[in-house]
């Protein structure tokens, strides 16, 4: 990790059959909902939720990515590790791990999406809310 990152939380979800594709492993795209899914599970458990109100303030990925390092198989337990890196005024960048949860060396993917904070009626950038500043890594 060459960036100043902080843990921020943890989900375990079960693979499910939907997420294969015809070659026998988990859909690339399906990656992206895993991200996702542990982002908003992280807001949720801050009570964070209402910032998610498309009528008010709230973030906004604006770019997204995996290394897919080995492929997820069903059935499989997965645990998506969520870190956060040193914010900007509005932004700061996510990093994820995929990991197997019987095996937790097992690291199927990294990723990273930066967020931005919106306000989501004049699309434009706000700074971040001081209660998840304080849960970031100073620069």
């Amino acid at each position: 990790m060459n960036e100043k990152r902080a843990y921020l939380h943890t989900l375990v979800l079960p693979v499910r059959w939907s997420d294969m594709d015809a070659l026998g492993h988990v859909n690339n795209a399906a990656y992206f909902s895993y991200l996702e899914q542990a982002r908003v599970s992280w807001l949720a458990s801050l009570k964070a939720t209402s910032t998610l109100n498309p009528g008010g303030y709230g973030p906004v990925v604006v770019t997204a990515q995996c290394a897919f390092h080995k492929p997820i198989v069903y059935p499989a337990t997965i645990e998506i590790h969520l870190y956060g890196g040193s914010p900007g005024k509005s932004s700061f960048d996510t990093f994820y791990e995929i990991r197997d949860v019987q095996e937790r060396e097992k690291i199927y993917t990294t990723g990273s999406a930066k967020v931005v904070w919106v306000n989501h009626q004049t699309k434009k950038s706000v700074p971040i809310p001081d209660g998840i500043r304080r849960l970031l890594p100073e620069g």
